[in-house]
């Protein structure tokens, strides 16, 4: 009998993003100057550089009502992925006027456009709520929003832009 890997249990992520400085808090505290945001109905757009190894851009939509973050990493040559979207979920609300918060879920789904989708870090989402890091509610919402983004994706072609289509959502890029 194998023994599965070990998961590495943490915190759910904190992110801050403060319209009015123009930053990004990320969840290791480091402010990063932001390019453009934008602030529609039902979301709020973010365009950074970043200096990870991998990528060095991205794009994100915070859609509240979904409990999901729709990231666009633009990859360094070298790192490219398959994946066309990256949603994280969790919880994203705006805690002041030009302030908004995002708590990370664990849950992350790759969203292969026409093709498929790939929910990832279910482990995680377990370990963090056996170490008591989040409640059985908050887990449960988790599982049901991803299942939710996961068969509206599904149920559209496997095409996240046809389903948030159908929510009167429309997702604009740089």
């Amino acid at each position: 009998m194998t023994q599965a890997p070990s998961v590495d249990v943490h915190r759910p992520k904190v992110e801050y993003f403060n319209l009015a400085e123009l930053t990004n808090t990320d969840p290791k505290g480091f402010i990063r100057p932001v390019e453009r945001y934008r602030a529609e109905p039902w979301g709020l757009y973010m365009a950074r550089t970043s200096d990870h190894p991998q990528f060095h851009y991205m794009e994100s939509w915070l859609l509240p009502g979904l409990s999901i973050r729709v990231t666009v990493f633009h990859y360094n040559p070298a790192h490219r992925r398959d994946q066309d979207y990256y949603l994280d979920i969790g919880q994203f609300t705006q805690v002041e006027p030009k302030k908004w918060k995002a708590v990370d879920h664990y849950l992350d789904i790759v969203v292969r456009s026409e093709r498929e989708t790939e929910l990832l870090d279910i482990d995680e989402l377990l370990a963090a709520h056996a170490a008591g890091l989040i409640t059985l509610a908050e887990a449960t919402a988790a599982i049901d929003n991803a299942s939710i983004a996961i068969d509206g994706i599904a149920a559209n072609g496997y095409s996240l832009e046809r389903w948030l289509d159908t929510l009167d959502i429309t997702l604009t890029w740089l």
